[in-house]
């Protein structure tokens, strides 16, 4: 008989077939341990809700940052907001009006509104808050040198809230004006504008410069 491999058989016609070739055995596994791990102990603590929750308390706690940020960070500035702001000169017989371009840097003169007795100078302003879409509301409020209040501010203070009636949840606020009058007077006559030509126009030119006070005060903040 003639030789053979181990994985070969024997001769079949002119061929020679190759036996598949055997997998090494498999890696024996590791014997379970005799003792199973130990578990882990939670503490639990019972609580008796037979009566209900416990009440929640929301305690707060007022911090100074006058001087900055705790660790000596700064107080990032606050950005502001953006869009037309309206200026309003208070007079007893006309409102000036002035208004913001839409980045609230620079103030132009917009309108002057006649005081009526049915309050629709009121209701004019609040179209021109609508129609402009305005986020702000500044009123100028008279005050003496001395920076006392008089009737003119009083009256200034009412006409603001009766307008914060008309215009929802648009902000109104109160500035000081003292000497806008005279500021916006000097600045019509430096134009070539006499007493009379004024009158028409030195309401709004009033509101300008109430406006333009307050958008130049908010950029110095930011």
């Amino acid at each position: 008989m003639p030789d053979q491999r181990p994985d070969e058989t024997g001769p079949v016609g002119e061929r020679r077939v190759r036996r598949p070739a055997v997998p090494p055995p498999a890696r024996p596994r590791p014997a379970p341990s005799a003792q199973p791990p130990r578990p882990v102990q939670h503490e639990t603590t019972e609580i008796d809700l037979s009566a209900g929750f416990p009440p929640v308390r929301h305690e707060t706690s007022q911090i100074d940052l006058s001087g900055g940020l705790p660790g000596g960070l700064p107080i990032p500035p606050r950005r502001p907001r953006q869009g037309r702001r309206l200026g309003i000169d208070v007079g007893s017989v006309r409102v000036g009006v002035a208004i913001s371009d839409p980045t609230g840097l620079l103030a132009t003169p917009l309108e002057t509104v006649r005081r009526a007795r049915d309050e629709s100078d009121l209701d004019r302003i609040a179209d021109l808050v609508v129609e402009h879409e305005v986020t702000e509301v500044i009123v100028g409020e008279p005050r003496h040198l001395s920076g006392a209040s008089g009737a003119s501010a009083k009256e200034a203070r009412a006409y603001s809230r009766a307008l914060a009636g008309r215009i929802g949840t648009v902000p109104v606020h109160l500035v000081d004006e003292r000497l806008s009058t005279v500021t916006a007077a000097s600045s019509l006559r430096a134009n070539g504008l006499d007493s009379r030509q004024q009158r028409s126009v030195i309401d709004q030119a009033a509101a300008v410069v109430i406006l333009q006070a307050y958008l130049d005060a908010q950029r110095e903040r930011s």
